[in-house]
C-alpha cells in the first residue's frame, strides 16, 4: 500500500495552487493522509476528487467550513498498521512522549503545524511523521512532502520529497 503523506498547504495564501510533482503522486497513491491547515475548501475538494482514499484533519488556520468536514483528529488501518492523523503535537521537545500517552494505541502519528519534516519513534513505537509543507517551506531549505509504503503490516521506504523552489 503507498502513502503520501502531506500537511499545510496553506492555499490560497501561501501558493496558488499545489506544486505538480506532488499532484502526480496522488494517482500513485493508495492513501493520500492530509495533516491540516488546508486553509480553503477547493484543495479539499481536489484532494477527494483525486484520490482513492483520503484521511484528514483540520488545522488551526482552518475556518468553520473546513471544520464542518473533518475532524480534529482522525484514525485509519491502513495496512494492517493503525495510523492516526492530527495538526499540532506541541513543542518538538518531549513530542515522543507526549504523543505517545496521548495515542497508546497507534503505530503512526501523522501531524504538521511546524512545517518542519520530521520522523522519529517514540520509546513505545509510535512512529512520528510530519511531512512539512508542500507550498511553505518557512526556515526549512525546500518545501516537502512524504511518500511511504506499507507491505505486510510494516512502514517502510519513507520518503522525504524535496520540491523545486518556485
Amino acid at each position: 500500500m503507498r502513502l503520501l503523506l502531506v500537511s499545510d498547504t496553506h492555499l490560497p495564501k501561501r501558493a496558488k495552487e499545489l506544486p505538480a510533482p506532488l499532484l502526480a503522486e496522488i494517482p500513485r497513491a493508495d492513501v493520500v493522509l492530509h495533516a491540516g491547515d488546508w486553509v480553503d475548501t477547493a484543495t479539499l475538494d481536489l484532494l477527494e476528487s483525486r484520490s482513492r482514499r483520503l484521511v484528514g484533519v483540520y488545522g488551526n488556520n482552518d475556518g468553520p467550513a473546513l471544520r464542518a468536514r473533518l475532524p480534529e483528529v482522525a484514525r485509519a488501518d491502513l495496512g494492517g498498521l493503525r495510523f492516526g492523523v492530527v495538526h499540532e503535537t506541541g513543542a518538538a521537545q518531549g513530542r515522543e512522549r507526549r504523543c505517545a500517552a496521548r495515542f497508546p494505541d497507534l503505530d503512526v502519528l501523522v501531524f504538521g503545524h511546524s512545517h518542519i519534516p520530521w520522523d522519529t519513534t517514540a520509546d513505545t513505537g509510535l512512529r512520528l511523521l510530519n511531512p512539512g509543507s508542500p507550498t511553505d517551506r518557512r526556515r526549512q531549505p525546500h518545501c516537502t512532502y512524504l511518500t511511504a509504503e506499507v507491505t505486510r503490516g510494516r512502514l517502510a521506504e519513507v520518503a522525504l520529497h524535496r520540491l523545486p523552489r518556485r
